[in-house]
Formats: C-alpha cells, structure tokens, sequence
C-alpha cells in the first residue's frame, strides 16, 4: 500500500526569469510570440513508455513533465537493477527570434525512506546537442530517513550555459536516483528514492535565464 502512495505523479517546470548583461525593463519578460516546446525524446528506466507527459503553459514561463514511476529502491521486494533509476529528457524549445536561454537554477523534491546505514542519491545534469559545457550536481542522503526531500542547484552567472543564437539545439536533461543499502540489511528492510512526494503535490523547478541575442 505505501509503495503505491509514493509512486504518484512528480511534475517538472521550467519558470522564466530574466538576465542580460545589459538588461532593460523589457527584458524583464518572457520573450513575445508563443514558446513551442517538442519532445523530442524520453528515455530512462526512470521513464518508461507511457510514464511521462509534458504540458506547456500558456503564459510562456512553464512547462511541466509528469512522471508517473520514477523510483529506485533495494531489499524486500526489489530487482536486482532497482537500486538505479535515470530518465533523460531531449527538448526543443522554440524561442522567438532575438532571445536565447540558459538553466540558471533547479529545484528537485521527491519522497524517500532510507534505513539506518543505507544512502541515497539524486544527480542531475543539463546540456545542448553538440556542446561540450555541461551541467552536472548531485546530491546525497543517508539514513534513517523518512521523509519529502529537497535539494537545490544554483549556477553561478559566470558559469551559465546558453543555447546558442540562431541555432537550434536540443536541451539534455538528465537525472537519477540511486541507493545503497550500505550496512542495512537488504534482507529483511527496503529502502527507496522516489521522484515525487507521498501526495504528488510537489514540484521540480527548472528556472530560465533569458537575455537577447546581439
């Protein structure tokens, strides 16, 4: 019965805010016209077919991926490949000619339930098609822990990585959940990570930083 109370829906949202080395007022906005984004592939055992959906806001700030059984999970009652679970998301984001974007900041929440000598994990990475800067943090937990779980990513300005303009480029997003059962006893106890919370109520916030292009 808990299993099936945590494995609920975790949503995905990318907010947009605003960055220009010379910002003005207008830049303060999303930029005009509709965004598209496509779905250009979803892949993971964190994600499998059927387990993922993407819903674009009207306004132009947000989107979000739901996910319907992302958990990762050792012991009593667990395969043998449970322990890791990763989904890997290709979007094509059309932004209106002139602007261009970067991940500036994620906010991940999900529920987990750790024994006492077991470890959690939670990594994610963001990168273009054909760039080699990468993204990448991660984050680690350890038991006991029985509770919602959040963990935040901030990249520095200097270190922000932009599509570039012009060109359209597939953005990579890329996580995982991972964990151990360490000196647990896998035998007799479970432990899992799971990419949402025991209500599905939370989300996981990828904000935009926008500027515009020369």
């Amino acid at each position: 019965m808990w299993k099936a109370a945590l494995i609920g829906t975790a949503a995905v949202a990318l907010v947009a805010t605003a960055f220009s080395p010379q910002a003005t007022a207008a830049e303060g906005t999303p930029p005009p016209g509709r965004i598209q984004i496509d779905v250009v592939s979803v892949n993971g055992s964190g994600c499998p077919a059927g387990t993922a959906a993407v819903a674009v806001a009207g306004d132009n700030t947000a989107f979000t991926v739901s996910y319907s059984n992302y958990l990762a999970q050792v012991g009593v009652g667990s395969k043998p490949t449970d322990f890791r679970k990763n989904c890997q998301l290709g979007l094509n984001v059309h932004v209106p000619q002139g602007y261009t974007y970067a991940i500036a900041k994620a906010d991940y929440r999900g529920f987990a339930h750790l024994q006492s000598g077991a470890t959690g994990l939670e990594k994610a990475s963001y990168y273009f098609q054909g760039m080699q800067q990468t993204t990448s943090t991660n984050h680690r937990f350890s038991g006991p822990f029985s509770d919602d779980w959040q963990t935040t990513d901030v990249t520095d300005v200097d270190a922000l990585v932009y599509a570039p303009c012009g060109v359209q480029r597939i953005l990579n997003v890329n996580t995982e959940l991972r964990v151990s059962a360490g000196t647990s006893d896998p035998a007799s106890t479970t432990s899992f990570m799971a990419m949402d919370s025991a209500d599905g109520s939370v989300n996981t916030l990828y904000h935009f930083e926008w500027k515009q292009c020369s």
